[in-house]
């Protein structure tokens, strides 16, 4: 008489303790998913990776003569240009992080309906692709500096500290369009104007110092208004401020962002196979 083998259930979530752990197991993949898209972001371009210093480029200046030259907007001691790139770069990495993660379990539909893994690596490992080009238009940062003799200080350290709350940032809000946008697929039209509402009420093209005493908390929830002025601070070598207000309040931003993007993921996990 032999002995049936024993069942085994393939299904996301199944064990709450296993699956965080399953997210460690599975790292191959997120290092494949996420080289994957890397490869293929600018495959069959002219110009290539390029595009990574032309569009922070081509943004600032457009940015520098609206902002500097017609509005005349003050720069807090920081030449504009320079002021300008050092919001647009955590901002691109923003942005292109929440569109990727956003479109993640929609472009991996056939991977995500023929095999069990825990489905938070995919948009995880969409922040990736942002981060090369982020870490490429640093070097155009470094070189605008060099041109208006702006040598940072010892706050340049704290740089990866404001690009992992970008990139966290960019997670909790990509966790929870990438879940939604699975189940509704309306929202494919609502990120791209949330990126571009987004862009004209964070302080990109001006100073936080320009928004009046009276909103600056409510504006400060902004959870980009704290990373960006940190930037900021950390290249200009304290010529301006240390956003210690608005750090902490985009911080609790942030956390909420995060800790529930992952609880309503997790949540509607195991039914994405289904409404995929």
């Amino acid at each position: 008489m032999t002995t049936a083998p024993p069942e085994l259930l393939i299904e996301a979530g199944h064990t709450e303790r296993n699956y965080w752990r399953d997210l460690f197991r599975y790292r191959e993949l997120f290092y494949f998913l996420a080289w994957r898209d890397v490869l293929v972001r600018y495959k069959q371009t002219v110009i290539g990776i390029l595009w990574a210093v032309i569009r922070p480029l081509l943004t600032m200046t457009v940015f520098t003569f609206v902002f500097s030259c017609i509005a005349k907007l003050p720069s807090g001691g920081i030449p504009y240009p320079v002021m300008v790139l050092a919001a647009m770069l955590p901002w691109q990495l923003f942005a292109t992080s929440l569109s990727e993660g956003s479109g993640s379990l929609i472009n991996n539909a056939n991977l995500i309906s023929k095999v069990y893994f825990p489905r938070l690596i995919v948009p995880a490992s969409a922040v990736i692709v942002s981060f090369v080009d982020f870490a490429i238009s640093m070097v155009l940062l470094g070189v605008l500096m060099a041109i208006y003799h702006v040598w940072p200080g010892w706050p340049v350290l704290m740089l990866p500290v404001f690009t992992v709350l970008a990139l966290l940032a960019s997670a909790g809000a990509g966790i929870w369009l990438a879940a939604l946008n699975l189940k509704y697929r309306d929202f494919r039209y609502v990120v791209p104007f949330i990126v571009q509402f987004g862009l004209y009420v964070s302080p990109v093209g001006f100073s936080s110092a320009i928004v009046p005493e009276k909103w600056r908390t409510l504006y400060a929830f902004n959870p980009m208004v704290g990373v960006i002025d940190g930037f900021r601070w950390a290249i200009s070598n304290g010529r301006s401020a240390f956003p210690q207000q608005s750090l902490l309040l985009s911080l609790i931003t942030i956390a909420i962002l995060l800790v529930s993007g992952i609880w309503y993921f997790r949540k509607t996990e195991r039914t994405f196979a289904d409404v995929i």
